[in-house]
């Protein structure tokens, strides 16, 4: 009884710490949506001349409120795909762009750039599409051709090593394709370096809608993942479905990773590092624990675009090379807290 009693009080102490965590990242995220429509090249003039200039009203309703809720969106995604892919893997290691959706983004930009002859810095709004669209149809070709090599989603370390052979060809077949185009190599460097500067309110449209609809699949089908922290064969004893589960799954960290990549290019850590900074503050289902690394990869992304337009205004640093630096940083603390916690040593 008192055992049972214990567990209860446990379960209602994780819940509370979760609907804490929940309304922190959204008062976090209400902040930093706030600071970043403030932040810009022109600092805060205009936000001060919003009411009585047309052209500080077009700045911040045109160009900064969407890259803030745009910058939020993807780190959204991708935290909501990394919490599925170290869910799926059963790794703590495992990141977004396991099954090769990063590798085929880059392929697919770097041929809609040779095809159409735009950088994603391109006015044409057509042609800015053009380059998102096809960079996601590369994205979730890859992650398609994996589960094809792999032979579908039975087997996750067949999936697992799938993925790292078609982001190592698709990768190498990028390269190819810039070694036969450099001028396209600029413009590339600022899509693997990541950025958020050029996102507007159709890509802000099209990234909620993803989210959405990823975070409703993985929510749904999280009891899988739950279900595999057990082992594969415990889970599918319990009745679980695995294989059409583990296959809905994918197809949401595929649209998720393919979405953010499309938008903003590859923004490193940030699917890595939610979920791990979600678990070192509360232990959750997964069901939770996903929505809650979606939230967490939306404040951090955010943070990090706001930092990368403040610290060398009106200069801005990619958010990209940012995340990363702060993202392995964090990794490297991690790393060192638990070889100390083991007694040991890095």
């Amino acid at each position: 009884m008192n055992a049972r009693a214990a567990h209860a009080h446990q379960i209602g102490a994780n819940r509370q710490r979760s609907m804490l965590l929940l309304t922190g990242l959204v008062v976090a995220s209400v902040v930093l949506l706030v600071i970043g429509s403030a932040v810009g090249s022109t600092g805060l003039e205009s936000l001060k001349r919003l009411q009585d200039d047309p052209v500080a009203r077009q700045i911040i309703m045109e160009i900064r409120l969407p890259r803030t809720v745009g910058a939020w969106l993807a780190g959204a995604l991708l935290g909501l795909a990394g919490a599925v892919a170290q869910g799926l893997f059963r790794n703590p290691l495992a990141d977004p762009y396991l099954l090769g959706s990063a590798s085929g983004a880059t392929l697919g930009g770097a041929l809609a750039m040779v095809w159409l002859g735009v950088s994603p810095t391109s006015a044409n709004w057509l042609e800015r599409i053009g380059v998102t669209g096809v960079a996601f149809v590369g994205a979730v070709g890859a992650v398609l051709l994996t589960l094809v090599l792999a032979r579908g989603a039975q087997h996750t370390l067949r999936l697992l090593l799938a993925g790292v052979i078609v982001g190592v060809v698709l990768g190498a077949a990028r390269d190819l394709v810039e070694l036969g185009s450099p001028e396209i190599l600029q413009a590339m460097q600022a899509f693997t370096l990541g950025t958020t500067a050029f996102v507007g309110w159709s890509a802000v449209w099209m990234m909620l809608a993803s989210w959405l609809l990823c975070a409703g699949t993985a929510w749904a089908l999280a009891r899988a993942l739950d279900g595999l922290t057990l082992g594969e064969a415990t889970a599918a004893s319990l009745g679980l479905p695995l294989a059409p589960m583990r296959f809905g799954l994918i197809a949401a960290l595929a649209l998720a990773t393919g979405t953010a990549v499309a938008h903003t290019g590859l923004i490193a850590f940030v699917g890595l590092a939610a979920p791990h900074l979600v678990r070192s503050m509360v232990r959750v289902t997964h069901p939770w624990h996903v929505l809650l690394s979606s939230a967490m990869g939306g404040v951090l992304l955010l943070a990090a675009d706001v930092l990368a337009r403040w610290v060398i205004a009106p200069q801005e640093l990619p958010v990209g090379v940012l995340t990363a630096a702060l993202g392995g940083t964090y990794l490297l603390w991690l790393m060192h807290r638990s070889s100390a916690g083991a007694g040991g040593a890095l």
